[in-house]
């Protein structure tokens, strides 16, 4: 178990898609940022050569409306600065990056596209050491501070494990909330709470923001779940909570919801299995990999793959909360998930099984969804998904895959292909490197 979630790489500071709209008036040079775009997306780059023999921190700066590598980047200077995984605040402000190698966040400006100072300074803010790995980062809808879940914090007397508060106007840890093993942390809309999961639990730990420094305990404990470990808020005061079940050792995967009014859970639905998902309109997506029952069992029968491995896709109908459909998808552990404008649910998951037959089968962690046919697409792409962005306007997905971006056009579910026209004049994009996070930050 320690070594499936040692390697999972949540995000995130929403439960739900967040799309920004392309605004065609803004289509001129933004002066104001070296890169000159005015629709960005942001590719975290730890291994980016700079032509002397050596290789740079960067985040890598795309034309998001033309798929275009701008010779720009963002440097991440520091003996401990590499980039991997990325959240971007609800405003569009900042981007936080965090670097594993030395466990700390930097804070970027979207705007100067350079390290953000600190408020009312020309000063640039110092990488914000955590006291230790996180794989979680949420940031509150103020876009003023953020929430970083580290299990290995160590608490005096306690077992390890807390959310780090982050100042992100003075780059500073302002408050360390002791939550044994905390590892995902997520925020709701209006930012009062946060849902708090933590490994090898069956317990949520909710987090009253507005309590943070006050001599009363912000924490409370709502129990009934079932190694819960990522939820997504449908208010301000209600959750689905996502049951993982006897992938995360326990007994039955479901999604459960939460009530933060009554602090209590009711109305679990049992799914095949339940890591992450993505919900849209009156529709829920819940995505995992069950364990074959019994041990050894193929659960990929069925299907046409050689894997023996395969994960499932539940669609569940919010408003009942009844299971209206399945799809058979790739297995692993599923925490990447997002939906393009023409209804292709793109689902990514890293350790999975992974095929290359010379000739044959290629096959990797990516699943792709038709909302409309109920059809699934496996691109023939080895490696973990890392990254997955959307690009709201266009018919195109963003997805770092094995460490490399590759462009899909969703209209036909494969990679993009130079046709002359706007909506896809450069098919790929070459970014040199090792990438691992792929964020919209217009």
């Amino acid at each position: 178990m320690k070594r499936i979630l040692a390697s999972i790489f949540v995000l995130i500071a929403v439960s739900v898609v967040i799309s920004c709209g392309y605004n065609n008036s803004s289509s001129s040079t933004n002066t104001h940022k070296p890169s000159g775009l005015p629709f960005r997306v942001f590719v975290s780059n730890p291994l980016f050569p700079n032509g002397t023999g050596t290789n740079l921190p960067v985040l890598n700066i795309v034309d998001a409306m033309h798929d275009v590598l701008s010779v720009s980047v963002v440097s991440l200077l520091g003996d401990s600065a590499q980039p991997g995984l990325m959240a971007v605040s609800p405003n569009l402000q900042f981007t936080l990056i965090y670097s594993p190698s030395g466990n700390s966040v930097t804070v970027i400006d979207n705007a100067t596209e350079t390290v953000a100072t600190a408020t009312g300074t020309t000063t640039a803010l110092s990488p914000i050491a955590l006291p230790g790995f996180t794989e979680s980062i949420a940031i509150s809808p103020f876009s003023t501070s953020a929430y970083a879940a580290v299990p290995t914090a160590p608490v005096v007397g306690q077992a390890p494990g807390a959310v780090e508060v982050l100042n992100l106007q003075n780059g500073s840890i302002t408050a360390s909330i002791p939550v044994p093993g905390a590892h995902f942390v997520l925020s709701s809309p209006d930012g009062n709470h946060l849902l708090v999961f933590s490994d090898n639990s069956d317990t949520v730990t909710v987090i009253n923001t507005i309590s943070i420094g006050t001599s009363t305990d912000p924490r409370s404990f709502v129990t009934g779940f079932d190694r819960p470990v990522w939820g997504i808020f449908t208010s301000n005061a209600t959750a689905y909570v996502l049951d993982c079940g006897p992938q995360c050792g326990g007994k039955a995967a479901g999604v459960s919801i939460l009530d933060l009014g009554s602090s209590t859970s009711t109305s679990t639905t049992p799914v095949s299995a339940a890591t992450y998902g993505l919900l849209n309109g009156s529709t829920l997506y819940v995505a995992g990999t069950p364990p074959p029952s019994p041990p050894g069992t193929n659960t990929c029968a069925g299907t046409t793959t050689a894997a023996t491995r395969c994960g499932k896709l539940s669609i569940l109908d919010a408003s009942t909360m009844t299971v209206t459909g399945s799809a058979v998808i790739t297995d692993g552990y599923h925490d990447r998930m997002q939906i393009s404008q023409n209804g292709q649910l793109y689902i990514g998951s890293h350790s999975c099984y992974n095929i290359n037959v010379a000739g044959g089968e290629v096959r990797g962690c990516l699943s792709i969804f038709n909302t409309s046919s109920a059809g699934v697409v496996i691109p023939p792409n080895n490696g973990d998904v890392t990254g997955i962005q959307q690009i709201p306007s266009r018919d195109i997905v963003y997805v770092v895959q094995n460490a490399a971006l590759a462009i899909y056009d969703t209209t036909t579910n494969k990679l993009q292909v130079t046709t002359g026209n706007t909506q896809n004049s450069n098919g790929q994009v070459d970014i040199v490197g090792q990438l691992f996070d792929v964020k919209l930050v217009d």
